[in-house]
């Protein structure tokens, strides 16, 4: 006992040195925000002042907001041809549907 005392106050005071000598770790650099944190930081600053259910309302409809600008939203070509090919697909299915829309889309 009287040797294990010594030895476990050597391996303390050793294993606090090593952590003293440790070098400080760098703050981690900032990410960015992702398109619906933005979304959310905004209608928060929009919010402020705002309690309750006039709050929780208010938040629903403003990070619902991408519905309408999604309707002045153009489609793309490929998108357009992707939706009039799904139109006429309709009825088929499996393999059948798979090579209608693989042809209807080289076209």
């Amino acid at each position: 006992m009287k040797k294990l005392l010594p030895l476990i106050a050597a391996l303390c005071l050793a294993c606090g040195m090593a952590q003293a000598q440790a070098p400080a770790k760098a703050p981690a650099p900032a990410r960015e925000l992702t398109p619906q944190q933005q979304k959310m930081r905004a209608c928060n600053k929009e919010a402020t002042g705002m309690k309750g259910d006039e709050r929780k309302a208010f938040m629903k409809e403003c990070l619902s907001a991408k519905k309408s600008e999604r309707a002045a939203h153009e489609l793309t070509p490929q998108q357009q041809k992707m939706r009039t090919c799904n139109k006429e697909a309709v009825g088929k299915k499996g393999a059948e549907r798979k090579a209608f829309m693989k042809e209807c889309m080289r076209k």
